[in-house]
């Protein structure tokens, strides 16, 4: 927003100086009340409350304290002596559980230590600003400023708590288990976990087993991902571009048989496609190339093969959501720029590249981002068409598996519980990584809040 008056500004600025200044030079009606003091008794929770004569609270606090550590000193302290030691006696202990109770009470000392920092800062709060005058409400009105305040965070705070232990705790787990040497061979509780460091990561990078397999999937989980997901864009907005030119009829019944492909579950489409590119008996080999062309491609067992299979099934699968996304930011484009676009005597190409394209990539740019990044996880399709198959020989991963799927065969069929670890870590970083950066990057981030 431009400034019209550069003196009406210079004058808002002189008025807040004068306004902070006032609120330095305000006079301490009890200059007797230290908030350092407060925070001082506040290392017992509750006492710099006292001190501040909000008895009520303090005693709440002081007995939410009192109950935390009885309750739970003994599981956090023996929680954390296990998380380091993972057990002890083979046969008896189990590291899992160690790591799990471990993880547990790393989770609710945190907790505590806000709960702890609050309260200090509440003591140090209030004394301030009893210093300058503030009344301690009554009871009455401390409990209805207390419901004020705390109302929103009482209906945050289920959901806070379900997604740390739903989703936190599990990715913990995950990420310890990464420095960790569990795998088949020294699974509890026959053995006891040790800590190896950042041991798997390098055995990644280092062991040419490892290394090849990481690089192959690797490659083809990028290259899976750009090309499907471009493809299903590019196909949506083909099909969404020509179906809105106002000379087609039967708008609503073209609509409606694109969009068929995503009414039906995903599973199921990808099942009956995994019959229909069966080497030996499936239809596209019988029924189509081998009677008009006199050949027959190895979809299951070539791996090239596959992977071109599994990204024509993606298209297939991908483009009825972004196509009904693309409709109807098509219909939102005024008819006026066309209009004015064909007074200058712009081309369709012209007026699709600098009308049509640029608007629908703005409003749908954060979306489309998300494609990309669901295709980079995109389990099923890999798995419930070929299992990610062929085998390769001298990889861990068949030849049409992701990342995704890997950690999947070296987690519940290999058992190689570190590694899968591991390497899912290094998908996380990848996958938030380019969702950050894309977004960063995107328009409709740049521009957010500027209308």
């Amino acid at each position: 927003m431009l400034i019209s008056n550069p003196d009406s500004f210079n004058d808002q600025e002189d008025t807040f100086m004068a306004a902070k200044k006032e609120q330095d030079n305000r006079v301490l009606v009890n200059p007797k009340h230290n908030p350092k003091t407060a925070a001082l008794l506040s290392i017992i929770p509750g006492f710099g409350q006292a001190y501040n004569k909000r008895f009520i609270k303090g005693a709440a606090l002081f007995i939410l304290f009192a109950a935390f550590v009885i309750a739970a000193i003994d599981f956090i302290t023996t929680g954390l002596q296990g998380l380091v030691t993972l057990g002890e006696v083979p046969r008896e202990d189990d590291s899992r559980v160690f790591l799990s109770n471990g993880i547990l009470a790393l989770i609710l000392s945190t907790f505590f230590l806000a709960f702890y920092t609050l309260n200090i800062q509440d003591a140090f709060k209030d004394a301030k600003r009893i210093q300058l005058g503030w009344k301690v409400p009554n009871i009455s009105e401390g409990f209805k400023n207390a419901w004020d305040t705390s109302f929103p965070y009482l209906l945050v705070g289920p959901g806070l708590i379900l997604l740390i232990f739903v989703v936190i705790f599990p990715l913990l787990f995950m990420v310890f288990l990464a420095f960790t040497n569990y795998n088949l061979y020294n699974a509890p509780p026959r053995n006891i976990l040790e800590w190896v460091g950042f041991e798997n990561f390098v055995n990644l990078f280092a062991i040419s087993e490892w290394r090849n397999t990481f690089i192959n999937v690797l490659s083809w989980t990028l290259i899976w991902t750009f090309v499907a997901t471009t493809l299903q864009i590019a196909l949506a907005l083909f099909l969404a571009t020509i179906v809105n030119d106002p000379r087609i009829k039967f708008k609503k019944l073209i609509r409606t048989v694109f969009i068929l492909p995503w009414a039906v579950p995903a599973f199921t489409t990808i099942i009956i496609f995994s019959a229909l590119f069966n080497d030996n008996f499936g239809a596209i080999n019988t029924a189509i190339l081998q009677p008009i062309f006199g050949m027959s491609i190895p979809w299951l067992t070539d791996a090239l093969w596959t992977r071109i299979a599994i990204i024509m099934i993606q298209v297939w699968l991908g483009f009825p959501f972004v196509y009904a996304l693309f409709t109807g930011v098509l219909q939102s484009i005024s008819a006026d720029w066309y209009e004015a676009a064909d007074i200058d005597g712009a081309s369709r190409w012209q007026k699709f590249q600098n009308i049509t394209f640029p608007h629908v990539m703005f409003a749908t740019a954060p979306l489309l981002i998300m494609q990309y990044s669901f295709n980079f996880n995109n389990f099923n399709i890999i798995y419930l068409f070929n299992q990610g198959g062929p085998a390769v020989r001298g990889q861990t991963a068949g030849g049409s598996d992701i990342l995704i799927s890997w950690i999947y065969g070296l987690t519940f069929e290999n058992q190689q519980f570190n590694m899968a670890a591991a390497i899912s870590i290094i998908l996380g970083l990848l996958v938030a990584g380019f969702a950050f950066f894309q977004f960063r990057r995107s328009r409709s981030f740049k521009e957010e809040g500027t209308f």
